[in-house]
C-alpha cells in the first residue's frame, strides 16, 4: 500500500550544511519507527531532484522537501509551494516547483499538495562537516518537524507555515 505521505530529502553530506535534509530525514525515520506512524510515510532522500521523481508523489495527499537552504531565516523556513510557469528546460537538479510542473505536465492533473522546509545553513564547501550553527537548526527543525508529522492535514500544515 502506498503511504499518503511522502518526505523527499535533497542533500549531499559530502558539502558541509548541505546534509541537512538527509541528517533531518535520518532522524525522522528513527522518530517515525518509534511511534504509530511510520506506515503513513514513505520517506526519500537523494543528492537533486530529476524529473522521475515526479513519479514518486503519484497518489500522495501531501508531500514534503526537506533541504538545506542559503536563503532562509534561521533557524528554518516552511511553506507551502506550486508548480511554476517558469518553462522546464532541462531534466537534471530541478526545484521542487519544476518538478510539481512536470507532474502536472505528465500526469495532467494537479499535483499533490506540496511543502518545503528550507533549514538554515551557512558553509556548504566540499569536504566540511555540519557547521555548528547548521547543527543547531537541525535541532530545531527536528522539533517542529515532528509536531508538524502529528498534523498531517494541508490546513493544519498552513497554520504552521513561516511565511
Amino acid at each position: 500500500m502506498l503511504a499518503p505521505f511522502l518526505i523527499f530529502a535533497v542533500g549531499n553530506e559530502s558539502r558541509g550544511d548541505d546534509a541537512l535534509g538527509p541528517l533531518l530525514l535520518r532522524e525522522l525515520e528513527f522518530w517515525l519507527m518509534a511511534s504509530d506512524l511510520a506506515d503513513q510515510f514513505e520517506l526519500l532522500e537523494e543528492f537533486q531532484l530529476q524529473v522521475e521523481h515526479a513519479m514518486d508523489m503519484k497518489g500522495r495527499l501531501l508531500v514534503l522537501f526537506i533541504d538545506a537552504s542559503i536563503n532562509s531565516s534561521a533557524p528554518f523556513s516552511f511553506y507551502r509551494t506550486q508548480a511554476s510557469d517558469t518553462p522546464v528546460l532541462y531534466s537534471h537538479a530541478l526545484a521542487p516547483e519544476a518538478l510539481l510542473k512536470v507532474y502536472a505536465q505528465f500526469y495532467h492533473e494537479n499535483p499533490p499538495t506540496v511543502f518545503i522546509l528550507g533549514v538554515s545553513g551557512e558553509s556548504f564547501e566540499l569536504g566540511e562537516g555540519l557547521s555548528t550553527r547548521a547543527a543547531e537548526h537541525l535541532t530545531a527543525a527536528l522539533e517542529f518537524s515532528k509536531k508538524l508529522l502529528h498534523q498531517a492535514t494541508a490546513a493544519d500544515w498552513d497554520n504552521l507555515c513561516t511565511h
